[in-house]
């Protein structure tokens, strides 16, 4: 390259060929993407961002390389895409659940913060506390079971309501 233009522009040519195939690439994927599984962001385990990352440096690279056509690119999306599925329907065998998902956490029961589980899972007290903030709790008091899931999300489950009057010495009755 001689002249600023052509760093900036280049071969312009190559660069309607990237377009044509960034938008062969991404409706191959829609298309992929609507005949598999249909699973929402929420929803997303670990090995779907895997994936979700995966078809996007895919995509964006195929559509930008010069060696590589629309064909390879499609191929190897849709391998992905399988193993993906394969994946998603092998996980209902514990063997390959336990392998894939990560296991569930106690980070709180019965008022109790178990901070050995918060380690493992990578979290802080302070990011704890937001998550019972954002769940309508001001601390652990008051909580049953804080669960981190094996998708990352914290499920928070109260103590029931006290049935007993208020005032009433005697407290919930345990059965």
């Amino acid at each position: 390259m001689n002249t600023f233009g052509e760093a900036l522009i280049g071969d312009w040519h190559r660069a309607v060929y990237a377009a044509v195939k960034a938008v062969a690439l991404f409706l191959t994927a829609a298309v992929a993407f609507r005949l598999t599984e249909r699973r929402t962001m929420a929803e997303f385990a670990p090995f779907d961002w895997v994936a979700a990352v995966a078809v996007g440096a895919l995509v964006g690279r195929t559509a930008t390389a010069t060696d590589a056509s629309w064909l390879t690119g499609a191929a190897a999306l849709v391998a992905l895409l399988a193993v993906h599925t394969a994946i998603t329907r092998l996980r209902f065998l514990p063997v390959v659940g336990r392998l894939v998902d990560p296991p569930l956490r106690i980070l709180i029961r019965d008022g109790r913060v178990d901070r050995r589980n918060l380690r493992r899972c990578g979290l802080t007290e302070a990011d704890l506390e937001a998550v019972l903030r954002q769940h309508g709790h001001l601390g652990p008091d008051g909580i049953h079971l804080a669960i981190f899931e094996s998708k990352g999300a914290v499920s928070v489950l109260p103590h029931p309501a006290v049935s007993a009057p208020p005032g009433d010495a005697a407290g919930p009755s345990h059965r």
